[in-house]
């Protein structure tokens, strides 16, 4: 009879893969179950989707905002495909749905609470471009439609959770990235 020495490692592995065993056979045994609504999602929730059912044409290039599954898809004038994360309003009075545009752009923009944000909260002050703390992050694309934004966020507790006063939110090395790319007068349409 052959004897194997019995080591700290190998029990801790060995016991690891007796756990994982039936986990990974059923895992492999059932079939994915197909959404009720019949639309595929990836491992984290973003809804596919496709410019032709919001827009006419890719124009300069589009974007769409949405907030249920919390994503912002965008697509250049070539067709080029990106989505990212996006924070968005807390509440449906904040958000604001439908076509807009990028009328502007900001590397370090300073931020000022709206009327309806000083009522709220009337310990809020501006703060400077470029501050660590800063709402608006390291860059924002501003809308045709006042005080609505999209913008960076150094708070990246924020990403992923309706957590803003309207704008839509995305990490600050995202929102450089899709900063550059993005021109003025892209079309939006947040759903």
């Amino acid at each position: 009879m052959t004897r194997f020495p019995l080591s700290r490692r190998g029990l801790i592995l060995t016991g690891a893969a007796m756990l994982a065993a039936p986990r990974l056979a059923l895992s492999q045994s059932l079939p994915e179950a197909e959404p009720e609504d019949g639309v595929r999602r990836n491992s984290s929730s973003f809804i596919r989707q496709d410019w032709q059912d919001h827009f006419d044409d890719l124009g300069k290039a589009a974007i769409v905002c949405d907030t249920s599954s919390r994503a912002l898809h965008y697509w250049s004038a070539e067709g080029d495909y990106r989505i990212y994360p996006t924070s968005v309003p807390r509440t449906d009075e904040l958000t604001k749905r439908g076509y807009t545009e990028i009328v502007r752009k900001k590397v370090g923009p300073t931020w000022t609470p709206t009327a309806s944000q000083m009522e709220r909260f009337p310990d809020w002050k501006p703060v400077e471009g470029g501050a660590p703390d800063n709402p608006l992050g390291s860059h924002a694309m501003y809308l045709s439609w006042p005080a609505y934004l999209i913008h960076g966020t150094h708070d990246t507790r924020k990403i992923g959770r309706q957590s803003s006063d309207g704008c839509i939110g995305l990490f600050n090395p995202s929102i450089e990235e899709l900063f550059a790319i993005t021109p003025i007068g892209t079309q939006v349409r947040v759903i």
